[in-house]
């Protein structure tokens, strides 16, 4: 478990960052970019949960939200042999996410235009 007693690193900014590893690299780096995205998209989850509460869609997005956790860390991990280098994100749940996409799109007509984010169904 990771022990966060303050969210400030008092390192200034000097438009750079640490990796997991302790690597420093540029704010602007695409992994830097990566686990940035995810982390937006988990928080966007987030907010969706606040709507599937106690419904049968609520575990499935909470098991999301962590395995997203865990593809941040893969990110923020640069890659380095191979016995250091264990990924947190697997085949296996790659594979049961595209199970569960299919699965939820079952039921849905067929698409004929884009959806927009937060768009009328």
């Amino acid at each position: 478990m990771v022990l966060i007693n303050r969210i400030y690193t008092r390192t200034g900014d000097a438009g750079t960052t640490r990796l997991a590893t302790g690597a420093e690299v540029s704010k602007a780096d695409l992994r830097v970019a990566a686990y940035g995205d995810v982390d937006e998209a988990n928080a966007c989850l987030g907010l969706v949960r606040l709507h599937t509460a106690g419904t049968p869609l609520d575990p499935l997005l909470a098991r999301l939200q962590n395995e997203m956790f865990d593809l941040g860390a893969d990110l923020a991990t640069p890659p380095g042999p191979a016995e250091d280098r264990a990924l947190r994100i697997l085949d296996s749940q790659v594979a049961r996410l595209e199970q569960e996409i299919d699965a939820l799109n079952e039921g849905l007509g067929e698409l004929t235009s884009f959806v927009l984010p937060g768009g009328s169904p």
